[in-house]
């Protein structure tokens, strides 16, 4: 059976895909270890996230390591506070999960483990694709995306959990490779219509007129019969 043109270059295009998030899996991993774990958290994921909001929602495809390179320098500070913000949130869910025995409480940070699992999913992309700052804002941001989309944050989640039990069965060499990037790789799918696509620079923007007046067009004289002074 011969394949055609098109089928060939769609092929190349999803293997092409599928090495580059091989490619940034990777990078995430060497950069976390570089950064001994507690330092390099917040950058990796930033920069990860950064390079799948600008495939997903605006179609472009940069040299990975060059682009995690430049997102590593362009929040500076920011993305490693981050970090540390969730690091120690979970630390102190954990001891909590750990050291009580009162189901109620136990249930409290089980609630907590789940919406700081949701917060760490988004809270990245939200940093890289909006305005949002600060990190309060930013927590709650992710926050509301997460809830907003819950139906496919779920099925998302389950979608990642099979694949890695799956991959844990049966392909082990995999897991490294995609481990991380997979629901990096699922939140970017979601937001890719949760939120606005890029502004094209020829069009319109009616919310921006609106809010400077009403438009306005240039008046035009009405045609005069022959012989009739204007």
């Amino acid at each position: 059976m011969l394949f055609s043109f098109e089928q060939f270059a769609t092929l190349n295009r999803w293997l092409g895909g599928f090495w580059r998030i091989i490619w940034l899996n990777l990078l995430w991993t060497l950069v976390t270890v570089l950064g001994l774990g507690v330092l390099g958290f917040g950058p990796a994921s930033y920069a990860l996230a950064a390079y799948l909001d600008r495939w997903f929602r605006h179609g472009e495809t940069p040299p990975p390591a060059r682009a995690v390179w430049r997102s590593l320098r362009t929040q500076g500070i920011r993305p490693m506070l981050m970090g540390w913000v969730l690091l120690g949130a979970g630390a102190v869910i954990g001891v909590n999960l750990l050291s009580l025995t009162d189901w109620y409480l136990r249930a409290a940070n089980l609630a907590a483990l789940g919406a700081l699992l949701m917060i760490g999913c988004y809270v990245f992309f939200v940093m890289a694709a909006t305005d949002v700052t600060g990190i309060r804002r930013q927590i709650t941001t992710a926050l509301l995306l997460g809830i907003g989309s819950l139906h496919w944050s779920i099925l998302a989640a389950t979608g990642v959990a099979i694949s890695w039990a799956l991959m844990l069965r049966f392909a082990v060499p995999l897991f490294p490779l995609l481990g991380i990037a997979l629901p990096a790789v699922a939140v970017a799918a979601i937001l890719r219509g949760a939120l606005p696509a890029p502004d094209q620079p020829d069009t319109v923007r009616r919310d921006d007129a609106s809010a400077s007046g009403p438009i306005r067009t240039p008046d035009r004289a009405a045609p005069t019969p022959e012989g009739t002074p204007a």
